[in-house]
């Protein structure tokens, strides 16, 4: 189980894994930092707040940050998927006006419900591969999407592309200034193929 998901035992299925602290600090520190990315949502402190909160208009313009356009791309392209022509500007815009601000709460609560996972994982007592952390399906479809909005976000900053093989990544010199975050990219990458794997019939 050391490092990857497994399938947990019990009546309600989930999944399964070990992480030493310094996983877990890496984890964290990743949520953490795209938590912040994200920025703060809006707290409704009332039904009335949270009823106009169904009205309240999002931005229409993408963000300018380009890890934060990839996780909240236009929902519009142009006639060729290449540019956008006016009318899919103009679809792109009423889109993310609407659904951008739902679309960032819940990949806050996603990334809080790993983070506080994590923490969770403090007290307990480290067997040989680690603490042990067990997911119910439904945390690990929070854990399977947060997983990939990290990945999304740790590929752009290091401008990965689709044609990027991991013959190439994983040949980085430890010298390189990348290497780091290259080799996080790569192990979260096994981390969801894991999991996904614990969620397949």
């Amino acid at each position: 189980m050391a490092g990857y998901f497994e399938r947990a035992g019990g009546e309600g299925g989930g999944a399964a894994v070990a992480l030493d602290e310094i996983e877990i600090s890496i984890l964290r520190s990743l949520a953490v930092q795209l938590l912040e990315l994200i920025g703060p949502g809006e707290r409704a402190e009332s039904v009335g707040d949270e009823l106009d909160a169904l009205f309240t208009e999002g931005p229409s313009e993408p963000p300018s940050d380009p890890a934060l356009a990839r996780l909240f791309p236009d929902a519009y392209h142009g006639p060729d998927d290449g540019d956008q022509d006016e009318r899919s500007q103009q679809y792109s815009a009423e889109f993310r006006r609407f659904t951008e601000g739902d679309l960032r709460a819940g990949k806050r609560e996603n990334l809080l419900r790993v983070i506080r996972a994590l923490d969770g994982l403090s007290g307990q007592e480290n067997g040989p591969g680690g603490a042990v952390l067990t997911l119910t399906p439904d945390d690990s479809q929070a854990w399977l999407r947060t997983l990939n909005d990290l990945r999304l976000a740790i590929g752009v900053r290091l401008g990965i592309s689709k044609d990027d093989d991991s013959d190439r990544l994983f040949g980085l010199p430890d010298d390189n200034p990348d290497k780091p975050l290259v080799m996080a990219y790569l192990w979260l990458g096994g981390l969801q193929e894991s999991l996904i794997a614990t969620l397949l019939p």
